[in-house]
């Protein structure tokens, strides 16, 4: 896939989420926030186009199932969120001439997303730091969680420059 077309892909993407979580801010902000966060590691890091368009694509479709767990188990819960997003981000891939192993490959990070110790390349674990920079300030975290997640969960350089400067710095 070439870039132009790429970005036109996610951009479409962007949109679905947009009328899929339609009224519900905060779930259409998420995913945004995530993508950038990620496409700025991403970048910073030196990823290759292939590995980039599977951490755009995760980035913005990673709590796709998020909906329909709490229709369907009343629940948000990360677990909910894995057994319903990779069935949706599917459904909503189905315009584009992905391959399959691309679409397994985003199925897997989407259907893990929230069990760190499947984390097993570079595009999941951009994803997941990405994730963390967003749900640091959206749930509040305790300077406490944010150290336990600098030395547990992120990897990258920049993900941790990233943390560091955002939440660690000294005021």
């Amino acid at each position: 896939m070439s870039l132009n077309s790429s970005g036109n892909m996610i951009t479409t993407i962007m949109s679905d989420i947009i009328k899929y979580f339609q009224g519900d801010v905060k779930r259409i902000n998420h995913p945004l926030k995530v993508y950038d966060f990620a496409y700025l590691i991403s970048k910073e890091t030196n990823i290759d186009e292939d590995k980039l368009l599977m951490i755009s694509v995760a980035a913005l479709l990673h709590d796709i199932g998020i909906k329909e767990a709490e229709r369907k188990y009343k629940s948000s819960s990360g677990k909910f969120q894995e057994i319903e997003g990779p069935q949706i981000a599917t459904k909503i891939l189905l315009p584009y001439d992905l391959d399959d192993k691309f679409i397994e490959r985003l199925r897997f990070i989407i259907g893990n997303h929230h069990t760190y110790s499947k984390i097993d390349d570079i595009d999941f674990q951009i994803l997941v730091e990405a994730d963390f920079l967003v749900n640091i300030f959206e749930d509040s975290l305790s300077q406490e969680s944010i150290q336990k997640l600098r030395n547990e969960i992120f990897k990258t350089e920049s993900g941790s420059r990233l943390l560091e400067e955002m939440y660690l710095g000294s005021n």
